[in-house]
């Protein structure tokens, strides 16, 4: 089947498509009774094209030394050539009888066959160019893997040698593979792969000499440089693993994550078969040593085999955690007899080859577990607290409808995570917290309850879902306000633990408890990172971004403290018995950048992930409360306590800074930046004259006047760090049109034409107060205006101090509607916008349609007028919905199948043109930066939605369907077709993705848009969600 993972093969593809689908639907308009056109001109130019594609194929075969290139390559050659064969015959019969349905037939088959062959010889050299690049970072593997037992500088000089080749080949081949792939998220892991390598290789060497160094000597620090160095190479190791991972997927699924289950388990399966051969190696060595890097390889297969049963289905994790636990046995036997010099002896041997069979039977079990998981089709619960919410939402819109528990799920793990948060909270937020996390937990169960007794839809449980869903947004403003708190306390310094505790390894020898001072100082700078870390985490699950890519960074990112921490600490353990040792000090400061740099990273991704303004409340709330401590020390006579808390009011200040110059660097609003700026300038300006007035009190806490002009100060940083608030709040508004003047305002105008009339419910001026915002001059059959009153009549009531009568009220009724304009084409699937219209349910076995319904569900809120995008999504939804139809056989033909596909792909480069122009008109760059992320990705899906298409078309009526057991899905007896049919699926599922993704992040984009360009997309909503 088509892939389309390279730039190379879709650009090659894509004509071939759109020749096929031409072929396609000249069959179509012969099977209405027409006769088929002479097409000896365009089979014989694709007889030549492929004649010279076979030539170079068999080139590329005798040049190859990759036995599976000529195994595999042969069989799509000749494929190619029988394709030709069929329709140069299908042209011979065309000319012969123009209406021959065999030549139809052969046409369709030929056609078919052309498109799929030259798929499969394009992948089939493409698999032989990665198989390329994955020798070269095997051998980068099998360098790394004998770096725990290079004990000598000869040993290092050489591993560096051999090493050093092969990871600049590895750096060149995989940049240049990255380049050419089509899917943004596998480029995105490659460089960021490649960059660790990078970093990692010269810190590895030097922790290998480092240890080198110390194992000559003799002295203190052996196994703290042993865990460095298997630390680095294990993580260099990591990387590479994922490299090749990442080089061998040809698909990608938008709705996958770093953290689902089955990205885990492939991971996990992908470093098994990595340290498999390593294992094996060292069970056929019976004079291998305990210990050895094979006998780590085959523990660490076994850890990795736990983490895929952990996460597989119950019957698969049973079979395999008995199967480890057996395997674990008998290696600590096998450990035992060579630890005894036993190796060679028959038991042993015995049971070397046992385990060596158990694991090749482990493999192949972890192998179909993972597909098993992948078959189920179980839905998980999204990774942020929004997603949950999203998901938690649709079960309360219809909790009828059986979404297989994904929805109670989804909010029970909601109330986990707000229970897990509820625990680093103070009173009384953390009781609070706690609190209405069992009462969301009690009204779901209560609905859940009143589900299964089939009362879904009765009047109880829309009143419970209301209640839940109320009770749910508390939930979620109450997490996101003790995860601000939680942030302004772990990140206002992260730089004063680092530096204490460099400051005790650099310690000279001599100096007074320097051996306890550096104790505390390390386990001081571990609980502050182990907590920033799992702050970052709880942030990244349950921040106010959703954005896939910066969620997974964030969780890498605090993965990455998380284990680079113990190691920090080893180094400077190293540093301060070695303090003379130019590798040791150049090892740690290796590691102290490293750490530093990865402290920053994960403080900015935080403050990515969260609202400025709220974040700027917390810290200002956060400095009045040091300053009541403040003067709880004046009233105390209490130095300390006020040097104490000034600081911190100073750190707190800096930081809410900080967070001002991130909004001010992001933004392009110049007027948006000056206030910000101008803002900053004062909190900037206030901070020296608070801490200066603060050590005037902290000298004499009795003295008065110091004490009150500390306070004047403190407030004027108070209100600084407040206007400070303001201006990242406040955007610039456009200016309000200027108030009408009310002496030029007479009785005498006409309804329909005066400034003030009453508009419809669209608040249009000019309006006659109809629903639809009809009246006046120019209204649609509106009501005519009534008679003016002469002046002679207003002359008599103003006489007499009494208003005029009333007119008689216009007919109240909404104008005739207009028809439709002419010339266009109307779907089945198409509507007005405000109308009524009922987007088919997914049933069952639909996936395409449910796809389809996600993307209605989740954009019907907006209303399409003068808003492209919402209009061009809202097509999409339409258009897929239709193309499930035909896809299932129930309805159309293959004509109809492929314009579909095309109009879908239209309005895709619809939806992507006016998410280009939104993010050029958009000031903040971050915002850009995602919108423009999430849109480049739908031109290739629609492309290849088009490409699928054509193929599914070509396949229509191929075979006699086969109708499935329960009737909803009508499946093709074909292999090929199958398959067809699932890449379809995925295609059409990461399509509806993508477009949700812009939509949302569109909406975010569009308040941040400058004043004066002139575009604007009107996001109105037009009714409530749960309605």
């Amino acid at each position: 089947m088509p892939v389309f993972h390279t730039k190379t093969i879709e650009s090659i593809l894509e004509p071939v498509a759109s020749q096929v689908s031409r072929l396609v639907i000249l069959h179509e308009e012969a099977e209405d009774g027409g006769a088929m056109p002479d097409l000896e001109k365009p089979v014989q130019a694709v007889s030549k094209a492929v004649e010279n594609l076979v030539r170079v194929g068999h080139e590329t075969i005798n040049h190859s030394d990759d036995p599976i290139l000529k195994q595999d390559m042969p069989s799509s050659l000749r494929r190619v050539t029988e394709a030709s064969k069929t329709l140069e015959k299908a042209s011979d019969m065309i000319k012969a009888d123009p209406h021959s349905k065999q030549a139809r037939r052969f046409l369709i088959d030929g056609a078919r066959g052309i498109l799929q062959g030259t798929s499969s010889l394009l992948l089939c050299f493409d698999e032989s160019e990665v198989r390329k690049i994955i020798r070269e970072c095997k051998k980068v593997l099998d360098y790394l893997a004998v770096a725990e037992v290079i004990e000598t500088m000869e040993d290092l000089v050489q591993f560096v040698k051999d090493l050093s080749p092969c990871l600049t080949k590895v750096s060149h081949e995989v940049d240049a593979r990255q380049k050419e792939l089509t899917h943004q998220p596998h480029r995105e892991i490659l460089i960021r792969c490649l960059d660790s390598v990078k970093s990692l290789a010269p810190i590895l060497i030097c922790s290998m000499k480092i240890f080198i160094q110390i194992l000559q000597q003799g002295g203190k620090g052996i196994e703290e440089a042993a865990e460095n160095r298997n630390y680095l190479a294990q993580r260099m190791t990591d990387e590479i693993n994922e490299i090749v991972r990442v080089l061998q997927l040809v698909t990608y699924d938008e709705d996958e994550w770093d953290a689902d289950d089955l990205s885990i388990m492939r991971k996990a399966f992908g470093a098994i078969e990595s340290k498999m051969q390593t294992a094996q190696d060292w069970l056929a060595d019976p004079r291998a040593l305990k210990g050895g890097a094979g006998e780590k390889a085959l523990r660490q297969i076994l850890e990795h085999a736990l983490r895929i049963a952990d996460r597989c289905l119950p019957a698969d994790r049973d079979l395999i955690r008995k199967a480890v636990s057996d395997i674990s046995n008998m290696v600590d036997s096998l450990s035992e007899l060579r630890a005894e010099g036993k190796g060679t002896s028959p038991q042993a041997e015995a049971l070397a080859r046992g385990i060596g069979q158990r694991l090749n039977d482990l493999s192949r079990t972890l192998g179909k577990a993972i597909q098993n998981a992948e078959r189920s089709g179980i839905q998980q619960p999204a990774h942020t607290i929004l997603g949950k919410l999203d998901q938690a939402r649709r079960w309360l819109n219809a909790p009828w409808i059986d979404d297989k528990g994904l929805g109670q799920n989804a909010i029970k793990q909601i109330t986990e995570e707000g229970r897990r948060i509820a625990k680093q909270c103070p009173e009384p937020h953390r009781t609070d917290l706690a609190r209405l996390c069992d009462e969301v937990d009690g009204l779901s169960n209560q609905l859940a309850d009143l589900v299964r007794r089939g009362e879904g839809n009765s009047p109880q449980a829309k009143e419970i879902a209301q209640k839940l869903n109320n009770k749910l947004n508390e939930l979620k403003n109450k997490i996101h306000t003790a995860l601000l708190q939680r942030v302004v306390e772990d990140f206002v310094d992260i730089g004063t633990p680092l530096k204490q505790f460099t400051d005790a390894v650099l310690a000279p020898e001599g100096t007074a408890n320097r051996e306890g001072n550096f104790h505390d100082k390390a386990r001081l700078l571990t609980e502050h990172a182990l907590r920033a870390a799992d702050t970052a985490r709880m942030v990244a699950a349950g921040g106010s971004n959703q954005n896939k890519r910066a969620v997974e960074a964030l969780q890498n990112a605090a993965n990455h403290i998380e284990s680079l921490t113990p190691q920090l600490v080893n180094a400077g353990k190293i540093r301060m018995e070695y303090p003379t040792n130019k590798a040791a000090d150049e090892h740690f400061e290796n590691l102290r950048k490293q750490f530093a740099d990865g402290m920053n990273n994960m403080r900015n991704l935080v403050d990515d992930q969260l609202d400025s303004a709220g974040h700027l409340k917390c810290i200002e709330d956060a400095m009045r409360r040091h300053g009541k401590l403040c003067e709880d020390a004046i009233v105390q006579n209490n130095p300390q306590k006020m040097v104490d808390n000034t600081s911190a009011i100073a750190r707190l200040a800096n930081r809410a800074l900080m967070v001002g110059k991130r909004e001010s660097d992001n933004s392009e609003d110049p007027n948006y930046v000056n206030k910000i700026n101008s803002a900053a300038d004062r909190l900037q300006g206030s901070i020296a004259p608070m801490v200066q007035d603060a050590k005037e009190v902290a000298a004499n806490p009795q003295n008065v006047a110091a004490s009150n002009q500390w306070r004047n100060s403190n407030k004027h940083l108070l209100d600084a760090v407040g206007k400070l608030r303001e201006a990242v709040t406040h955007e610039e508004l456009p200016p309000l049109p200027p108030a009408p003047d009310l002496s030029q305002l007479n009785i005498d105008r006409q309804r329909g034409g005066h400034p003030g009339g009453a508009g419809g419910a669209g608040g249009h001026p000019g309006g006659a107060g109809g629903a639809g915002g009809h009246g006046g001059p120019g209204g649609l059959g509106g009501p005519p205006p009534p008679p003016k009153p002469t002046g002679e009549s207003l002359r008599n009531y103003r006489d007499r101090d009494e208003a005029p009568p009333r007119p008689q009220p216009p007919h109240i009724g909404a104008p005739p509607r207009p028809p439709p304009p002419s010339g266009g084409h109307r779907s089945e699937f198409e509507t007005d916008d405000e109308g009524d219209f009922d987007f088919p349910m997914p049933g069952e076995n639909q996936p395409i349609l449910a796809a389809a319904y996600g993307l209605h569900q989740d954009i019907r809120q907006w209303s399409s007028k003068d808003n492209e995008l919402i209009a061009a999504a809202k097509r999409m939804a339409m258009l897929m919905a239709r193309l499930s139809q035909l896809v299932r056989g129930e309805g159309g033909n293959k004509k109809d199948l492929i314009d579909c596909a095309k109009q879908i792909a239209a309005a895709s480069e619809e939806v992507t043109r006016a998410a280009k122009k939104l993010a050029r008109e958009c000031t903040d760059k971050r915002m850009r930066t995602a919108l423009l992320q999430v849109c480049e990705r739908i031109p290739t899906i629609g492309t290849q939605l088009k490409i699928l298409s054509t193929v599914k078309a070509t396949m229509l009526g191929a075979q006699e369907p086969i109708p499935s057991p329960d009737g909803s899905e009508i499946q093709c007896g074909s292999e090929e077709d199958q398959e067809a049919t699932e890449m379809l699926v995925g295609n059409a599922q990461n399509l509806m993705q993508s477009v949700k993704d812009v939509v949302r992040v569109a909406e975010g984009a569009s308040i941040k848009m400058r004043t004066d360009s002139g575009y604007k997309l009107r996001w109105v909503r037009k009714r409530p969600w749960y309605t």
